[in-house]
């Protein structure tokens, strides 16, 4: 997913950066927050939005009590279901970045990947009262000149470990079964909100990953107690 993927710096394991902060601080997460440290641990992410569907995803998050991070996107989304998005923060979801317009980061100059970015951060915090501190590259690609502008703006970089292909396919039942095939602990989760089988799949998936143990969390409960770092990219 990632260019130039064996010469990237900067690349965490989310298991590797919690583990790292315990070590150093001493310190394991305590009160009604998730020890991913202790429990079976996996990220739920969602890519794309807000859109049509969203709202009926965040209802059944919230009949489910689960949390969930939402990589948002601002060209027709953001800038049009301001709504959507306070309802996200305002429901204890994480409200993260996934750029304008999609374009490939790694195809742009510094200053064109800044102008990707800083309208999603400007739209939420206007909305939110808060600017996300986590992104997720176009198709996950990225690169040490993305890292450095990402760190200039304060953004640590989110990939995944499953994906359910959602993109390609409106067959629920295949949507699940290919999130529950690869999903393991300390995994993260890629769907789309936004494509037309997905949603329906969202209580089946986690109904079938409560019952096999995990404990479902946004991408900072899986890295805590370590804070995301600007720049780096998590990776499990």
């Amino acid at each position: 997913m990632t260019g130039g993927c064996g010469t990237l710096h900067g690349v965490k394991a989310p298991h590797d950066a919690r583990e790292a902060a315990i070590e150093a601080d001493g310190v394991r997460k305590g009160g009604d927050e998730p020890d991913c440290a202790v429990a079976k641990c996996v990220a739920l992410t969602f890519d794309g939005g807000p859109s049509e569907p969203t709202p009926k995803l965040l209802d059944i998050l919230k009949e489910k009590k689960v949390h969930a991070t939402f990589f948002l996107q601002g060209k027709g989304h953001t800038d049009t279901c301001p709504g959507t998005v306070l309802r996200m923060a305002k429901e204890g979801h994480e409200v993260a970045n996934h750029t304008w317009s999609h374009k490939l980061l790694t195809e742009l100059s510094a200053e064109e990947i800044e102008a990707e970015i800083k309208p999603v951060q400007d739209d939420v915090r206007r909305i939110t009262g808060r600017a996300p501190v986590l992104m997720r590259p176009p198709q996950g690609r990225t690169s040490d000149d993305v890292s450095a502008v990402m760190r200039k703006l304060g953004l640590a970089q989110i990939l995944w470990s499953v994906t359910a292909k959602d993109y390609a396919t409106t067959d629920t039942a295949l949507i699940t079964r290919r999130v529950l095939d690869q999903t393991r602990r300390d995994g993260i989760i890629l769907l789309h909100d936004r494509h037309k089988g997905t949603v329906p799949a969202v209580p089946g998936i986690i109904d079938s990953l409560h019952r096999r143990g995990y404990t479902i969390v946004t991408v900072s409960q899986l890295l805590a107690p370590a804070s995301p770092e600007p720049g780096t990219i998590y990776r499990p």
